[in-house]
């Protein structure tokens, strides 16, 4: 069992993908609001000299100043980790690009719940 973790920063996707993982019976996400380290740190106006990184990331952050991120939580067997991160990419795109996102799994060694997948 895992714990897919997905960041979507395209939150214009979000019902899409939410609808593309309910038609593969990937079901039971929790939605988080969420922003990002870089993004938080640039909206505080922090000098470029402080923080090393600005420098590149500045003309991405730029362009979508105030947007929040989508955290997507969803426990899933581990069979099932390779058709949501294929989904994703079909419908958010390639995570190649600065500023798309970030997915993961985590194992899950114990889980009690009415939301949780259905063997």
């Amino acid at each position: 069992m895992k714990l897919f973790v997905l960041v979507l920063n395209r939150t214009s996707k979000l019902d899409e993908l939410m609808t593309a993982f309910a038609k593969e019976k990937i079901c039971g996400a929790t939605i988080l609001e969420s922003i990002g380290m870089a993004r938080e740190l640039y909206g505080s106006h922090h000098q470029e000299e402080e923080i090393p990184f600005f420098g590149y990331i500045r003309k991405y952050l730029q362009e979508e100043r105030h947007s929040t991120s989508k955290t997507i939580l969803t426990v899933m067997p581990d069979e099932q980790v390779e058709v949501a991160a294929k989904i994703v990419e079909e419908v958010v795109g390639s995570f190649d690009k600065p500023d798309t996102g970030i997915m993961f799994t985590v194992p899950i060694d114990f889980a009690r719940g009415k939301g949780l997948y259905k063997e």
